[in-house]
């Protein structure tokens, strides 16, 4: 791996890491809980693209196979949360 992409995955995981930290503060703050949820779909989603740049940085598959299935469990969750909060439950 040159230098140039080292540098740059490493700049990328530091930026990652500062969005993921104002989306926490944006969990923890948010006036509503539909921001709230947002947030927490916000959060999952730079989650896995901090995945997927481990993967690219160690060369490892096991980083995808991660990134995936936090990817399937996160969308679940925000449409569950999504559907408690617009009817009040979320099986009918």
């Amino acid at each position: 791996m040159t230098g140039l992409l080292q540098h740059a995955i490493t700049l990328t995981l530091v930026l990652y890491l500062a969005g993921m930290v104002l989306g926490f503060v944006r969990l923890t703050r948010g006036p509503s809980a539909q921001d709230r949820i947002l947030a927490l779909d916000f959060l999952y989603v730079v989650a896995m693209l901090l995945m997927l740049v481990l993967a690219i940085r160690y060369d490892s598959d096991v980083y995808f196979e991660a990134a995936m299935l936090m990817v399937l469990f996160g969308f679940v969750s925000t449409m569950a949360l999504a559907k408690f909060l617009l009817r009040g439950e979320v099986i009918e």
